[in-house]
């Protein structure tokens, strides 16, 4: 996958280190937003030229910005599978809007269950919560999904189970719950399914499949900032029957059909959910990004990304003091994502991440991604501790939070890179880094002493450092 590099928007950018020196920056932080492929920023800036309101306007520009939007959205209902009479495709801002769409569009009770895995993002947890009864899920000491447990909540709470909520693809360690077996069984015992596939989408092939096939999808959540497309949106990809039904959430222009000063008759589906002008030129992208991913093949992107994954935990798994989290086999790469989370004896993960970055230009991410509860799980977390760090966090001290470090990949990531990481992971453990680092305990965050690298950069390029 070496060819698609150059179709990277900033590939060769160069990051400031301590002492003055620069270099190229190394992103393995895909997980967390992917970076921008050329083909889409220069259709986004071709769309310019006609950008204009969508829906309802007259002018040759409005008309064509409205079919260019209408055609983005059959593209991604394909990219899913979509059946253009079963399926919808929402849109919103990103996926964690698209999920808590569903929350509040779903005809749940206080009553009622909804299964959520303990794999999962915050987004795909808490606006359930707010809606029905929550069960979780529970996962094994490599952090894979307890299908022994679902089915005894399935028989727990049979009858009133409506909904199970399940990651297509972790964000902290790469596993990937087998979505349609679990799709199945919820379906035999009365309920729906919705896969949060933000993490899978730029990774591996989606189908939603047709309604009437047990293994079927009813929901997919998905967003663009992790498809290497810019201006950030999101998509709800799911039944149509369910859209159709009931009032949106959000109100307003675009999702009526009528309205007098006493009644409303809102508008079909997808309408009635996308209130308000709409991010254009962000579905404009998404769509774009789909059509790459298509071309490059997700064959070849799960080809190069499992190498990539079983070159790092072979490495990774060398380095002094390192603990690897989730299934550290590489010889089981291939069933994974390339989402690779570790700690270094005797170093916090902020601290790490810090020096990566200060001192060898390689962007990872460290805490708890968003998915506290499977993060203490890994960690095997006590619920006395938990509480005591609660406490520490309402005291505004975040300065010995439990976390990890996490290097993630995509399409474009080098073998080269792997062993920079590595090799930047001997030298730290080996506390052989440059300069004494100082933790901020409002944030937990490490900063080398009198060190501010993107202030420093933004001034050396003769940017300004805030707007």
């Amino acid at each position: 996958m070496a060819a698609h590099r150059s179709r990277i928007v900033g590939i060769d950018q160069l990051a400031p280190l301590l002492g003055g020196s620069m270099r190229p920056y190394v992103n393995l932080d895909n997980a967390a937003t992917a970076p921008v492929l050329r083909d889409v920023l220069d259709h986004v800036n071709q769309c310019l030229g006609w950008y204009a309101s969508v829906h309802r306007g007259s002018g040759f520009k409005s008309q064509r910005t409205t079919l260019a939007y209408e055609q983005a959205r059959e593209a991604v209902a394909r990219f899913v599978g979509g059946r253009p009479g079963e399926h919808t495709v929402i849109f919103g801002k990103n996926a964690t809007e698209a999920i808590n769409k569903l929350s509040h569009r779903l005809p749940l009770t206080g009553d009622d269950v909804v299964l959520v895995s303990l794999l999962e993002h915050h987004s795909n947890d808490l606006p359930w919560r707010a809606r029905a009864r929550v069960a979780h899920i529970g996962a094994d000491a490599q952090g894979r999904l307890d299908e022994d447990h679902y089915e005894h909540l399935l028989r727990q709470h049979a009858g009133r189970v409506k909904l199970v909520c399940v990651s297509g693809g972790s964000n902290v360690t790469g596993v990937m719950p087998p979505v349609h077996r679990l799709a199945v069984k919820a379906h035999g015992a009365g309920a729906q399914i919705l896969v949060d596939a933000a993490q899978l989408a730029p990774h591996r092939r989606i189908d939603i499949g047709a309604l009437d096939d047990p293994a079927h999808l009813d929901f997919v959540a998905l967003s663009a900032h992790k498809m290497y497309a810019p201006f950030g949106t999101g998509a709800l990809i799911g039944r149509r029957d369910v859209f159709e039904l009931g009032e949106p959430e959000h109100r307003g222009g675009g999702t009526i059909d009528f309205v007098s000063t006493e009644s409303v008759d809102w508008a079909a589906a997808p309408e009635r959910d996308e209130a308000g002008t709409p991010n254009v030129l962000g579905v404009l992208a998404l769509a774009r990004a789909m059509q790459e991913l298509d071309e490059i093949g997700f064959d070849a992107i799960a080809a190069h990304e499992a190498a990539l994954c079983a070159h790092a935990l072979e490495r990774l798994s060398r380095v002094d003091g390192l603990r690897l989290y989730g299934d550290a086999d590489p010889r089981h790469a291939a069933d994974r994502l390339g989402v690779v989370a570790f700690n270094l004896d005797r170093h916090p993960h902020a601290l790490v991440a810090a020096v990566l970055g200060a001192e060898f230009g390689i962007g990872v991410r460290n805490g708890c991604f968003c998915a506290q509860p499977y993060v203490s799980h890994l960690l095997g977390m006590s619920r006395d501790a938990s509480q005591r760090y609660r406490k520490d966090i309402a005291g505004g001290d975040r300065s010995c939070l439990p976390g990890m470090v996490r290097a993630s990949f995509g399409l474009y990531n080098s073998f080269e890179e792997i062993d920079m990481l590595v090799d930047a992971l001997e030298t730290i453990a080996h506390t052989d880094y440059l300069q004494r680092y100082e933790v901020e305990a409002s944030s937990g965050s490490f900063t080398p002493r009198g060190h501010a690298p993107a202030a420093a950069a933004s001034q050396q390029d003769g940017q300004p450092c805030t707007l």
